[in-house]
């Protein structure tokens, strides 16, 4: 849908600007006045503006830590009495991200118009996903805003905490990993070529793993090299925009489960999210087929949303959820017992809220065991890959000190 930059003067005669999604400029002017909003002027933002602003968003996803510090400060404002309006004005001003900072005024100005706060945050998917929104609404709906807020900054304070420790988990091995392999580079382009050309000078023949550095020196500095990087990087790209169609992400998908070892951990990470996620909702006031919408769209996995879509789809036909979340094949029987007990007492979203912790707890316990057997693992592999070039640097210089004696 076209994405339209407007100004336009408000009820109250403040001039106000922002951002809004239509089908034409005509039926973005009509949603503006139903807002008590007069526009002065819209303009789509072109694709190359809207590029760039997809390229400004992906740094914007990344500092999470500010959405979580503004939706705990909102959460204390409006709990203590305060208004929205004043509120966000309040937390405008202390803003230090200019981005975030334009947010925050648009919104303000717009609920300043008399448009719902959930209506505002719509058009701000880059900070305020549709976990948020959903939860807003509620609050919004229930008069209970700052306590929806507060359950909001919890429930992105835990996904945070068990993203961090993947994260933390696969830095160690990727930075040692990368030393490694400039180790090598430098050691098979700068060191092993020189003392090879001196020993061909000398008369002397190269012995066979030094000849095959030399042929790999070659390779890494001939302009194949750039040739193999372009068609490589061609291939990524088109394995990319496959993986973002629904055929493409369903196999990738299916793919990764399927893997031996980090199959069953991507599989535990899957589900905990999906109970964490849907237990957070029901507990915000949500209800079920439209916390079933939310969380389908945020699982993260084309199995996992098919399973929630059918599980959607049921509910609204007076069924059980817990079937087609067996037959999905990525929630184990076990679990998908545990949702129908929980479905049939009453107590889904405790029984959800247990199972979330449980594979969580698990999935700590696999990813620290994986750390320690992967890291050793890639320091033997590294360690003997570098002996082997060293090896092949000193053994020639060997044989030429043997020869001169």
């Amino acid at each position: 849908m076209p994405r339209y930059e407007y100004i336009a003067i408000a009820g109250n005669g403040r001039k106000v600007k922002g951002t809004i999604n239509a089908e034409s400029p005509f039926a973005a002017r009509k949603q503006l006045r139903m807002r008590s909003v007069h526009p002065s002027s819209i303009t789509e933002v072109t694709s190359a503006e809207e590029s760039k602003r997809l390229l400004f968003s992906a740094f914007r996803r990344t500092s999470k830590s500010q959405l979580i510090d503004f939706t705990k400060q909102l959460s204390t404002l409006l709990n203590s009495g305060i208004k929205l309006t004043e509120a966000l004005s309040v937390l405008t001003l202390q803003t230090s991200d200019q981005r975030f900072k334009t947010a925050l005024t648009e919104i303000r100005d717009r609920v300043v118009t008399g448009e719902s706060f959930t209506d505002a945050l719509k058009d701000y998917e880059d900070y305020f996903d549709v976990i948020f929104v959903a939860m807003v609404r509620v609050g919004e709906v229930t008069g209970t805003l700052g306590e929806s807020l507060k359950t909001i900054a919890g429930f992105m304070e835990k996904r945070q905490r068990v993203e961090s420790k993947v994260l933390t988990a696969m830095i160690y091995p990727i930075v040692l990993v990368f030393f490694c392999l400039a180790a090598i580079v430098i050691l098979t382009t700068k060191v092993i070529p020189p003392i090879g050309k001196q020993i061909l000078q000398a008369g002397q023949e190269l012995p066979w793993v030094t000849q095959q550095m030399m042929n790999f020196s070659h390779i890494l500095t001939s302009w194949r090299v750039l040739v193999l990087i372009v068609v490589i990087a061609a291939i990524a790209l088109a394995v990319k925009r496959f993986f973002r169609t629904e055929r493409g992400a369903y196999l990738r998908d299916r793919f990764l489960l399927s893997l031996p070892v980090f199959g069953p951990l991507i599989r535990q990470r899957v589900v905990a999210r999906f109970a964490s996620t849907l237990s957070t909702l029901i507990g915000s006031g949500l209800a079920m087929a439209e916390s079933l919408r939310v969380v389908a769209e945020t699982t993260g996995n084309m199995l996992m949303k098919r399973a929630i879509q059918q599980a959607r789809e049921r509910i609204l036909a007076g069924a059980d959820i817990a079937t087609p979340l067996r037959e999905s094949g990525v929630i184990d029987p076990a679990i998908a017992h545990m949702v129908a007990v929980g479905e049939k007492s009453g107590e889904l979203e405790i029984m959800l809220k247990n199972i979330s912790e449980n594979l969580e707890s698990s999935t700590d316990i696999v990813i620290e065991r994986l750390s320690a057997a992967v890291e050793p693992l890639i320091i033997i592999i590294m360690a003997a890959i570098i002996g082997l070039i060293a090896y092949a640097t000193i053994l020639p210089i060997l044989r030429i000190s043997a020869v001169d004696l």
